[in-house]
C-alpha cells in the first residue's frame, strides 16, 4: 500500500431538520392547538484514530465528506429524527488542521480516541414551541440550522520512542533491522530507504519501544532538497533522537563533517527538534580497527564539541546494539517515571513537542509556497519567440 502522510479534504454536517406546523385534529376536537414537533439535529463529522491503519491514502481519491441532516418534525408532538455521525478512521497520530484558519483542531494520538471536526445543525422548532396564552393556534415555526463546513488537512505522524536520524547510506536502515523484526530496504546506493519505517524493539518479555527509521538527509535539506525534509515531522513526537554516523563514508570524507551537516541542516529547519535529546551512534565500527574506530570516534566529539552519550556499533555484525537499546529502554523508563511523578516534567515536554510540530509545519508551508511561487515564475517567463504568452496546461 502507498504510503500518504498527507491529505486535504473538505467535510460538511448535516443540517437540523425544520419544525412542524401542524395542529391537533380529532373528532369531538375541532381546535386541538398546535402539535407540530421539533426537527432532529444534523449529524456531525467525526475522526476516530484506528491503529490499524497506517495511512491516508484513501483520502487522495475521496476529498469530499458529508454527514445525513436530521428529519423534519411531524404532526402528533413527534420529533424528527437526528441525522447519524459520520465517522472517518484515520491513522493513529493524525494532526488535524483547519485550513481556512491555519490553527490545529486537535491530535489524535490513541487508538479509538474520537475528534468533532465539523458539528450538525441544531434542529429547527415545531409551532407546539410558540404556543403562549395569547398565541393559542401560532402558526411560527424555525427552520433546522446549516451544519459546519471546514476545510482540513490531515497531517499524519508515526508515533515512536526513538527517531534515526543521519545521512543516506550511514546505516540506519541496518540498524532497525539489527535491533528489530522491520525488514527495510538495505542497498549499497543513497536514498533506499523512501518512506518511514517502524520497528518494535524487545530488551525484555515485556520491556520494548518503538524506532522509527526516515529518508536520509542531505545537505540543503532545510531548504527542501532530497527526500528526509518531507518525513522530518515524524520526528516530533519521538522522546529521544539517535543520530547514526557512518565512520567509514563511501566518499572517504571525514566522518565529522558530514555529523556537521546534519546538525546544522536540522537547526535550521527546527531549532527545537535540534535541541531534542540526541545520542550519537558511530556506526561501521567493524569495518576499521579498534584503535582507528577509537581515534575517530575522539575526532568527532572534539570537533563537534559534543557532551552526550556516544556509541560506537556496527549494525550488520550485531557489535554494541544490544548495550545501546538496554541503555535507551532505561533512559525511556527514566523519562516515563519523572513525567509520571512531576506535572511541570510533563507540561514541558507537550510544550516543546507543540513547539516543535509548530515550526515543522511552518518551515514545511513555506517551502511549499516558494516552490509555488516558482513554478509561476518559470510559467510567466515562458514566451514564444513572437513575444506571445504561452501557457503550458499539466
Amino acid at each position: 500500500m502507498r504510503f500518504v502522510d498527507e491529505a486535504v479534504i473538505y467535510v460538511e454536517a448535516g443540517k437540523g431538520g425544520d419544525g412542524c406546523l401542524s395542529f391537533r385534529r380529532e373528532k369531538y376536537v375541532p381546535k386541538g392547538g398546535p402539535d407540530g414537533g421539533d426537527g432532529g439535529d444534523g449529524g456531525a463529522v467525526v475522526l476516530e484514530a484506528d491503529e490499524a491503519i497506517n495511512t491516508l491514502i484513501d483520502f487522495r481519491y475521496s476529498r469530499k465528506f458529508k454527514a445525513r441532516s436530521g428529519q423534519p418534525g411531524r404532526g402528533a408532538n413527534c420529533k424528527g429524527p437526528k441525522g447519524e455521525n459520520l465517522v472517518l478512521q484515520v491513522p493513529v497520530g493524525t494532526t488535524v488542521v483547519d485550513l481556512d484558519r491555519d490553527e490545529i483542531i486537535g491530535d489524535l494520538v490513541k487508538p479509538k480516541q474520537q475528534l468533532t471536526v465539523a458539528k450538525g445543525g441544531f434542529h429547527g422548532l415545531g409551532n407546539t414551541r410558540y404556543k403562549s396564552s395569547t398565541n393559542q393556534a401560532p402558526r411560527q415555526t424555525k427552520p433546522g440550522q446549516p451544519g459546519e463546513a471546514r476545510n482540513l488537512r490531515l497531517e499524519m505522524k508515526v508515533l515512536a520512542d526513538v527517531g534515526l536520524l543521519g545521512l543516506p547510506n550511514a546505516g540506519k536502515s541496518s540498524l532497525l533491522r539489527s535491533v528489530s523484526a522491520a525488514q527495510p530496504k538495505v542497498a549499497d546506493y543513497p536514498f533506499t530507504t523512501l518512506i518511514p519505517h517502524l520497528g518494535v524493539v524487545r530488551v525484555e518479555q515485556h520491556k520494548s519501544f518503538v524506532v522509527a527509521d526516515i529518508p536520509g538527509l542531505i545537505e540543503g535539506a532545510s531548504e527542501g532538497a532530497g527526500l528526509g525534509i518531507r518525513f522530518l515531522k515524524h520526528l516530533v513526537r519521538t522522546r529521544l533522537l539517535l543520530h547514526v554516523v557512518d565512520l567509514v563514508p563511501a566518499d572517504e570524507s571525514s566522518p565529522h563533517v558530514a555529523a556537521e551537516k546534519i546538525i546544522a541542516e536540522l537547526e535550521k529547519f527546527s531549532p527545537t527538534l535540534a535541541a531534542h535529546p540526541r545520542w550519537l551512534v558511530l556506526n561501521k565500527a567493524d569495518l576499521c580497527s579498534p584503535g582507528v574506530a577509537t581515534e575517530l570516534q575522539q575526532q568527532i566529539v572534539s570537533h563537534l564539541g559534543w557532551t552526550g552519550p556516544v556509541y560506537s556499533v556496527s549494525a550488520v555484525a550485531g557489535i554494541g546494539t544490544r548495550q545501546l537499546c538496554q541503555d535507551i529502554m532505561v533512559w525511556l523508563d527514566e523519562q516515563t517515571r519523572l513525567a509520571q511523578e512531576s506535572a511541570e516534567v510533563l507540561d514541558d515536554l507537550n510544550k516543546r513537542r507543540q513547539q516543535i510540530d509548530q515550526e515543522v509545519r511552518s518551515r514545511i508551508l513555506q517551502l511549499k509556497e516558494e516552490r509555488k511561487l516558482a513554478r509561476q515564475s518559470e510559467l510567466d517567463d515562458k514566451t514564444d519567440e513572437d513575444g506571445v504568452e504561452v501557457t503550458y496546461v499539466p
